[in-house]
């Protein structure tokens, strides 16, 4: 497949996209990212490795799917009072969700940092995504600079955290810390 949009699927082809997706799932949580092939999900979900590669052009393009349908599938209002904890409670939030999915989260950051075309794609997809959660999180107070700090600060953490660093549990203390700075420049949340 190529960094072209994702054409438009019939019923039987969604269905080989989910159960490939599915499968890609279940070898992430089983034997982690190293053990993924995009062989081995295509004999899970019962379809040959040729027709997997038609949908997925490599296993960190189909990690990256993978995440990219996990932010679709999260829904989350930002919650405070003020600017800044409506954003702490989307970071907060974002690294929960990937503490709960510690070998996505591990693969996906390996799969982000890749150069395949079509993660390319699904890593603007992802950094609007954080984007979007910020701008609503923050309402009348965004502005471009603002965003970008955010964006460039929780990306950065997400490295860290990927790298093993620090981890997704202690990632949300240190984001409201990180949050607070930039919105009121102080050091404490």
């Amino acid at each position: 497949m190529t960094s072209a949009p994702r054409r438009q699927l019939k019923p039987r082809q969604v269905e080989t996209v989910q159960k490939l997706l599915d499968g890609g799932l279940r070898q992430l949580e089983e034997g982690g990212a190293e053990a993924l092939t995009i062989r081995q999900v295509a004999l899970q979900a019962g379809v040959s490795p040729a027709t997997a590669y038609t949908y997925f052009s490599s296993k960190g393009h189909l990690v990256t799917e993978l995440f990219v349908r996990m932010l679709a599938e999260d829904a989350h209002e930002p919650s405070g009072r003020t600017p800044t904890a409506r954003v702490q409670s989307v970071t907060r939030h974002l690294t929960d969700l990937l503490e709960g999915a510690p070998a996505l989260a591990a693969a996906v950051t390996v799969a982000l940092l890749g150069s395949d075309p079509d993660v390319d794609r699904l890593r603007l997809h992802v950094g609007a995504e954080f984007v979007s959660r910020f701008e609503e999180a923050l309402g009348d107070a965004a502005t471009p600079a603002v965003l970008e700090a955010l964006t460039f600060a929780f990306s950065g953490a997400l490295l860290q955290a990927g790298m093993g660093l620090v981890t997704y549990a202690e990632l949300g203390d240190r984001l409201d810390v990180v949050v607070a700075t930039i919105l009121e420049g102080t050091l404490t949340p």
